[in-house]
């Protein structure tokens, strides 16, 4: 079937709310979603807003998963820990030194899609291991740039390989030469690179800071992380994960302290001992968290995200993978 429109007659649309949508569309349907105040079609598997809809503003804060610790076992020097997930902002400053990002600019009606990146798992206790890097987190959907921070690297607690670059990099074990894994750009910076002797592992690398080198036996720390207020509150994220202790010949060992859920802060590297189960510590997961103005918050997510406000702002906190809709 053609329209034609004749003068200055125009079309008028199917209208709809979101909840009283056709329940079996097909695909090319078109109608006005008077609850988003929008134009929406339906694509053949979810309905998306057009381009002719309103625009607003989001901040954002996308923190990857963290790297897991390495991990040693038997009289040796302390594994490496693991380093933070890529830091990434547009309220305050963002990882690695780099200044406060660009907002990105929501279309009403369209899906925006939220990857909530893993933490790494430390190595395994019983043997001499690396851990494993955190995995990424992002934002995307039709019209922005996506938006993606890096996992953090692995701690080293094998003779090889390294520890791997990332957000911020894993660092290396003792009596290893060599760097540590290198940051990213803007998003965090390196592992501790080589220590001599038979003493702790390295830190590693942190959003705010390169990851610290032992002076003695002792472990060192992780690299500082960088605080966000983007929730109305300031929380630190993606601190590097610190490195394990040598308790000397014949000590006890101990386990890699594991970084926080949805904090991107990396896993801890195991010390060492005689004997026993020193695994590396995990890495944190990552977080992503959207601020919009309340006004244009349009209460349509999935993932189970957490939802607050903070003055003229609704603040949307993913810890798991989902979707907001504009």
């Amino acid at each position: 079937m053609s329209i034609v429109l004749n003068g200055t007659n125009g079309i008028t649309n199917a209208s709809w709310t979101t909840a009283g949508r056709p329940s079996s569309p097909s695909t090319g349907q078109i109608g006005y979603n008077t609850t988003l105040n929008v134009i929406e079609v339906y694509t053949g598997t979810a309905w998306q807003g057009t381009n002719i809809g309103p625009t607003y503003s989001a901040n954002f804060l996308v923190i990857a998963g963290a790297g897991g610790g390495g991990s040693r076992n038997g009289n040796a020097g302390g594994a490496g820990g693991g380093g933070a997930g890529g830091f990434r902002t547009s309220s305050g400053t963002s990882g690695g030194g780099g200044s406060a990002e660009s907002s990105l600019t929501f279309l009403s009606g369209t899906i925006y899609t939220i990857t909530v990146g893993s933490g790494g798992s430390g190595g395994a206790g019983n043997g001499e291991n690396n851990g494993t890097a955190g995995s990424d987190s992002s934002i995307s959907g039709t019209g922005i740039t996506t938006i993606t921070s890096i996992g953090g690297g692995f701690g080293q607690g094998a003779a090889s390989p390294g520890p791997s670059s990332g957000g911020s990099g894993g660092a290396r074990r003792s009596q290893e030469s060599g760097a540590g894994g290198a940051g990213t750009a803007n998003q965090g910076y390196a592992g501790a690179g080589a220590t001599t002797g038979y003493n702790g592992g390295g830190g590693g690398g942190g959003a705010g800071s390169v990851g610290n080198n032992p002076t003695s036996d002792t472990g060192a720390a992780g690299g500082s992380g960088v605080a966000s207020s983007i929730t109305g509150s300031s929380v630190t994220y993606a601190v590097g994960g610190s490195g394990g202790t040598y308790p000397g010949q014949g000590g006890g060992g101990t386990s890699g302290t594991a970084g926080g859920a949805n904090t991107g802060t990396g896993g801890g590297g195991s010390g060492t001992g005689s004997a026993g189960n020193y695994p590396g510590g995990n890495g944190g997961s990552g977080v992503v968290i959207l601020s919009v103005p309340t006004a244009n918050y349009s209460g349509t997510t999935t993932g189970s995200p957490t939802v607050t406000t903070s003055g003229s702002n609704t603040i949307i906190k993913f810890t798991a993978s989902g979707s907001y809709t504009a």
